[in-house]
């Protein structure tokens, strides 16, 4: 099965976040990635830990032969990021203390998460894929 994305920020989190919760029964997984928007002037994310860990997420999740889902929650720029009352980072349900954060969503609860200092890790992101 493809890997199913979508895309929000801050603003937009909300509604496409329900969404995600209502359809989850259906997939076998489902992720949400927390990350650096992309510099204009690049195209590549602010963060040097975002640029490094997304590929291999996307690879490790694409070669998945289940049916899987990955929100990817874009944080802002950097000073917005920066902000200590960041809506992510004072959201109980989520707790940000840094970008990217790969976060499997299960029962309308965290199933397992990595941080940012292991989000690129390829073992640790298919432990995570098959955690049950």
């Amino acid at each position: 099965m493809p890997l199913k994305l979508s895309d929000a920020n801050v603003s937009s989190f909300d509604n496409v976040f329900e969404k995600l919760k209502s359809e989850s029964p259906n997939h076998k997984a489902n992720f949400i990635l927390f990350l650096a928007d992309k510099d204009p002037s690049t195209s590549l994310s602010w963060c040097p830990d975002c640029v490094r860990a997304e590929p291999v997420i996307y690879k490790t999740l694409e070669a998945s032969p289940d049916d899987i889902v990955l929100l990817q929650a874009y944080v802002g720029d950097r000073p917005t990021w920066r902000n200590p009352q960041h809506p992510w980072r004072v959201d109980s349900r989520f707790k940000l203390t840094g970008v990217p954060t790969l976060i499997r969503w299960e029962n309308d609860t965290i199933k397992g998460r990595l941080e940012d200092h292991e989000a690129h890790i390829e073992n640790k992101i298919n432990a995570l894929l098959s955690a049950d």
